[in-house]
C-alpha cells in the first residue's frame, strides 16, 4: 500500500559524513539531559552497549545526583544542557526531559553538531514536529526517536509478514491500554531543590509539586497519555499498514480517578486513514490484560500484537487458530541504541528517523485537538497543517 501522508522532507539532502564522527571502532560518548527515570534506565543501556557519559544534566537536584551515580565516576553535573553542547568530548546527547523541551533541545543540539537520541513523543505540537523535521534535515546529523518497538526484533518480524501479505489490506485497527494506576495527584513538597524557571522553560507562569511530579498530566508540558503511550501504537498501525498520518479525527475523554490531572485518565479516539479506520483507547482504572493490545483486522486474516507477543490468524477466524508467538525480550531498549550509535559510526538512517517520529505523533497530537474544540479535526496530506 502507497503511503499516502509522505512527508515534505523526505525529499532533503542525503546525510553527509562529518569530519567529526567517531570512527568504526571508537566509543561514542552520551551526555544525558533528563535524568530522570526513564533518562536513567536509557543511559544504562548506553553504558552497557560501551558508551561513556561524561555528563548529566537536570534541573532537580535528587534527579541529578542518580543521574551521576549511574554514569560512573568522572561525570560532570550542569543544570544548564547548553554548557553540554560545548564540550568537545561528547558526540550525541540523550534527551528524556518532559516533551515541551523536546524539539527546542534537539534543534540546539544539532546546531551544535551533536547527534541526537530523544524520547518520544518527539514533539510537543504538529507544528513543532514539522519544524524538527525541517531544521534536522537542513543539518548533517543523526537523530533517532525512542521508539523501541522499530527495533524490536519480533515486531519487525511480524512488520515484515504483513508486509508480505500475511493478512491482505488493512480494514480496521485497534490499539488500547488498560492500567489500573489512576490515583489523586499527590501534592506534598518536593524534597530537594528544583530550578523551577528552568524547568518551565516559558511554558507555564507558576509550578505547582503535583505538576512537576506528574508532569505528562499538564497540557503545558505533554500531550498526555494520548501522546505518550499513544506515539508507540498509532506508529505500529501506521508501519505495519504503510500509510502516514491519520486524515482526521474524533476523541472524547475524562478525569476518572487521577484527581488533579488535567489530561484524561479514560479516552477514546478514532482516526481516518481513508482507506481504513482505527481507534486508540485507554483506561487507567482498569487492569484488563494490564497493558497494550493492538489488532490489526486484514481482509485476508488478523494480527493481535502485546507484551507477550503475537497471535497470526486467518480468515475465517476460528477460535486458538494460532498459539501466541511469545518472546520473553518484550520491548527490550538495547536494540533500539544499539541501531542508533551504529548509524553514528556509519551515518546511515536510524529505525526511526525524524520523519517517522513526527507523523507516530501526529494522529494523537490531532485527537487531543479534537478533544479540545470537541468536534473533529483534520489534517492536510502533508501533516504538517490543522484545520
Amino acid at each position: 500500500m502507497p503511503n499516502r501522508r509522505a512527508f515534505l522532507a523526505t525529499a532533503a539532502a542525503p546525510m553527509l559524513l562529518p569530519s567529526s564522527a567517531p570512527g568504526a571502532n571508537d566509543r561514542v560518548s552520551i551526555a544525558l539531559i533528563g535524568s530522570g527515570g526513564r533518562g536513567r534506565r536509557v543511559m544504562a543501556a548506553f553504558r552497557e552497549l560501551g558508551s561513556p557519559v561524561p555528563a548529566v544534566c537536570d534541573v532537580y537536584e535528587p534527579n541529578l545526583a542518580k543521574g551521576l551515580e549511574g554514569a560512573g565516576e568522572g561525570a560532570e553535573g550542569f543544570q544548564d544542557y547548553r554548557r553540554i553542547l560545548d564540550r568537545n568530548d561528547i558526540d550525541a546527547v540523550l534527551i528524556a526531559t518532559p516533551d515541551h523541551w523536546h524539539v527546542r533541545m534537539m534543534l540546539d543540539a544539532v546546531s551544535a553538531g551533536k547527534d541526537v537520541y530523544c524520547e518520544k513523543p518527539m514533539s510537543h505540537s504538529i507544528s513543532e514536529g514539522t519544524r524538527a523535521v525541517r531544521a534536522v534535515r537542513a543539518t548533517d546529523r543523526v537523530v533517532q526517536i525512542g521508539m523501541q518497538r522499530r527495533s524490536t526484533p519480533w515486531i519487525i518480524e511480524m512488520q515484515q509478514a504483513v508486509a508480505n501479505g500475511a493478512i491482505g489490506n488493512v480494514t480496521m485497527a485497534r490499539a488500547e491500554w488498560n492500567w489500573a494506576i489512576s490515583k489523586p495527584l499527590d501534592n506534598s513538597e518536593l524534597p530537594g531543590a528544583l530550578d523551577e524557571q528552568r524547568f518551565l522553560g516559558g511554558a507555564a507562569r507558576s509550578l505547582e509539586p503535583m505538576m512537576f511530579r506528574k508532569w505528562r498530566y499538564f497540557w503545558a508540558f505533554s500531550g498526555g497519555n494520548m501522546t505518550d503511550q499513544g506515539t508507540h501504537l498509532m506508529d505500529v498501525i501506521q508501519w505495519f499498514s504503510g500509510v502516514g498520518a491519520p486524515r482526521s479525527a474524533v476523541c472524547q475523554g475524562a478525569v476518572i480517578g487521577m484527581h488533579g490531572s488535567q489530561t484524561p485518565d479514560s479516552f477514546a479516539a478514532a482516526f481516518d486513514y481513508g482507506s481504513f479506520l482505527a481507534s486508540w483507547n485507554l483506561n487507567y482504572n482498569n487492569d484488563f490484560q494490564s497493558g497494550w493490545t493492538i489488532e490489526l483486522l486484514g481482509d485476508e486474516g488478523t494480527v493481535v500484537l502485546d507484551n507477550r507477543g503475537y497471535r497470526l490468524y486467518g480468515a475465517p477466524w476460528v477460535q486458538n487458530q494460532e498459539p501466541v508467538k511469545a518472546h520473553e525480550d518484550r520491548l527490550p531498549t538495547i536494540p533500539h541504541v544499539r541501531d542508533f550509535l551504529e548509524c553514528v559510526k556509519s551515518r546511515e538512517e536510524p529505525n526511526a528517523p525524524v520523519e517517522v517520529g513526527h507523523t507516530a505523533v501526529c494522529g494523537p497530537h490531532l485527537a487531543n485537538i479534537a478533544f479540545h474544540r470537541r468536534s473533529m479535526a483534520f489534517l492536510n496530506p502533508e501533516a504538517t497543517e490543522v484545520f
